[in-house]
């Protein structure tokens, strides 16, 4: 535990320990080497890059004193050989860990796409790997380019298929594999030669059913590409513990056949990116867990153009979305995906601190080691963080020109500087900081100045995918607002009677699945909280209920749920405001800003209004659909510019049941709600 905490606090950069040994003056010889023997063993099956032996000899001195009561060395005083050198001698040789004979068949998979730029030099790495027992298999998605020719160059099988995208491309991968355990790499990565061994040691030492390693940016790469890879957006692991993953990327992800099978391999909706996300997140759901081990090494091309790290983060964007039609449960109101577990790489946007870290010695020195976990950075400097922060700043800037028309509102100016300004300092401190750049690359203005451009970039890439793709603050979540129940100033009881007995939990347990369902964003009440389940479809409005159960006897059960709205702190602060710029501006007869600003008002009290009710009226219809046997199911696929069949395609994979397919202006159809 304690070498994988190192390997996730080292980053890309190897790891060596220095210093292990056994004083064998108190232990003995042969305690001395058997314990470091398997020190050695685990070091490097751990996939550390080395060690320091303490020490050589026995004979050691300290302020021209002999030192007499200890013996960390391999040989004596007299330089006769001890059991230990032996041992670590034995060790050496079988570095980095010994092989078993029983060792899995491993189908190692290449999904490629137009790749044959990069395909040479990815089977090239595959054909060095040291590992006896492994196939490779080159699932061509409907290039158009020479990729199928480079590919029969090489000792591989070739399956040709028409483009269906990457999870299809996946999958054909996955039912020809004969492997018990399948290794996904993407055909612009090749791996260290120990990479399977790795794979194969992680396996037999634990129950994980995927695993993945690092994937890592080549030190040749060029100017652009090492800058992209010193960037946000790049493919990065999530980590719950040093061992325990919430994901790995797809470059370098790993699986136990029979697992992958059992969750039907990966879903075909993800074409391009997503589907190492999904795929996560529904092995997790079945119950089993996902493995990481930091020297399962594979060495990945970045993006070589600003033009293809733009159409990356806008594909990434898309995915968001993709995702958060299907696990919704997972994004909050803003839309952006909560991990639980911690994420590490290079690239991330550091925010800004106003004071620096302390170390605390302790009273008089005696805190020997400084705490490796750092405290989390507080809200207010993580909101900057945020693509949002791009939309604020827009609007800023939108409302700064009306000051063309009211002078005061010139000053909105210097808070749309000031917005801008603090996105450039973030960028350059993580430019700096937050990068693997070698230090004369650090000292070098283009590489620093390009990292910052692409922090600048990357969020407008993601917003752009997003939102083109459904993904807003405010796209539609849970039941449509009908009106019913909000102009009701009392809190709404919604009754139900059930002739099948079930415990409290059990009903709640239906409602937060229902509410899933249609896409609301749930919480569950705390130890102290008078309310069981929140539901929150906007920023401006949530709605909280109770349930309360009636014992008739005979199983049966007469359930009462409590349910009332209220406006959050957002819609409370915006309406103030909005309500004194109106009367402010009006105060000056500047008419025209006041009647936009009144325009803004107005849709803001719409939406606390249409977010209510739709609250309500989300727990109205999960509580009542709770007493039947099938859970409530809301989809929106938006397949802009496609025809009938494949939006129907999409609409049968979701098993949607009502669909109302409604046609674009050029006649093709738009989208299947």
């Amino acid at each position: 535990k304690y070498i994988l905490r190192l390997h996730n606090l080292s980053g890309d950069r190897p790891l060596v320990l220095a210093e292990i040994g056994l004083d064998s003056y108190r232990n003995g010889l042969q305690k001395q080497a058997e314990v470091l023997s398997w020190q050695i063993e685990t070091i490097f099956a751990k996939g550390c890059a080395g060690m320091f032996v303490f020490a050589w000899t026995d004979d050691w001195w300290r302020g021209g004193a002999d030192i007499e009561d200890w013996d960390f060395g391999l040989v004596d005083r007299q330089r006769n050989p001890k059991t230990a050198l032996y041992a670590v001698s034995m060790a050496m040789d079988n570095v980095p860990f010994a092989l078993k004979n029983d060792l899995p068949l491993i189908s190692v998979i290449v999904c490629t796409y137009n790749g044959s730029a990069t395909i040479k030099k990815c089977l090239e790495g595959i054909s060095k790997i040291d590992y006896p027992n492994f196939e490779v298999i080159v699932v061509n998605d409907g290039s158009t380019d020479h990729t199928a020719d480079i590919v029969n160059g090489f000792y591989v099988k070739l399956i040709n298929t028409t483009n269906h995208g990457l999870s299809s491309a996946r999958n054909t991968g996955m039912y020809n594999a004969i492997g018990e355990i399948i290794a996904y790499i993407d055909d612009d990565a090749w791996p260290d030669p120990h990479w399977l061994q790795y794979i194969a040691h992680a396996y037999a030492n634990s129950d994980h059913a995927c695993i993945g390693g690092p994937n890592i940016s080549p030190y040749d790469s060029g100017f652009i590409s090492t800058c992209v890879a010193n960037a946000p957006g790049g493919p990065v692991h999530v980590l719950e513990t040093d061992e325990i993953a919430e994901h790995v990327p797809g470059c370098n992800m790993t699986f136990r056949k029979e697992a992958l099978m059992n969750i039907g391999g990966f879903d075909p909706v993800f074409r391009c990116a997503g589907d190492d996300v999904d795929t996560c997140w529904r092995i997790q759901e079945s119950g089993r867990t996902i493995g990481f081990h930091p020297s399962a090494v594979v060495w990945h091309q970045r993006r070589d153009s600003l033009k293809a790290y733009w159409r990356q983060q806008k594909g990434y964007g898309k995915a968001e979305a993709l995702l958060e039609a299907k696990w919704p449960e997972k994004y909050n109101t803003l839309g952006h995906l909560s991990w639980a577990g911690r994420i590490y790489g290079n690239g991330f946007t550091l925010p800004m601190k106003l004071k620096k870290d302390r170390i605390f010695h302790g009273t008089w020195g005696s805190a020997l080691f400084q705490s490796i976990y750092q405290p989390n950075g507080s809200f207010i400097n993580s909101i900057p963080l945020m693509p949002e922060w791009y939309l604020l700043s827009g609007l800023l800037l939108l409302i700064g020109c009306l000051g063309f028309l009211w002078a005061p509102l010139l000053w909105l100016f210097a808070a749309f500087a000031v917005s801008v300004g603090i996105v450039l300092m973030q960028a350059f401190i993580s430019a700096k900081r937050n990068s693997s750049l070698q230090p004369h690359q650090k000292k070098k203005f283009k590489y620093i100045s390009l990292i910052v451009l692409l922090h600048m970039i990357q969020p407008m890439a993601r917003l752009y995918g997003r939102f083109n793709n459904g993904l807003t603050p405010w796209r539609k979540k849970g039941a449509r607002a009908e009106f019913k129940f909000i102009f009701n100033k009392k809190p709404q009881v919604f009754s139900l009677w059930s002739e099948e007995w079930q415990a409290a939990e059990n009903w709640l347990t239906k409602i937060e699945k229902n509410l899933t369902g249609l896409r609301c964003r749930i919480k569950r009440g705390g130890d102290f909280d008078n309310w069981d389940v929140q539901v929150n479809n906007g920023l401006f409005a949530k709605g909280r209920s109770i349930l309360a159960i009636e014992e008739h006897g005979s199983g049966k059960q007469y359930l009462r749920l409590k349910c009332k709205t209220s406006l959050t702190t957002v819609a409370y602060l915006l309406t103030i405001l909005l309500v004194g710029l109106v009367l402010w501006s009006a105060l000056y007869h500047q008419f025209i800003v006041s009647g936009i600003f009144g325009f803004l008002l107005t849709i803001t009290i719409f939406r606390c209004f249409y977010e209510a009710d739709s609250s309500l009226n989300s727990l109205y219809f999960a509580f009542k659909q709770s007493a039947g046997k099938e859970e409530v199911k809301q989809v929106k696929i938006v397949a802009k510019e496609k025809n009938y069949s494949e939006i129907k395609n999409t609409a049968d994979l979701y098993h949607v049941t009502n669909q109302d397919f409604s046609k674009s202006e050029n006649g093709n159809f738009a989208e299947v709600e």
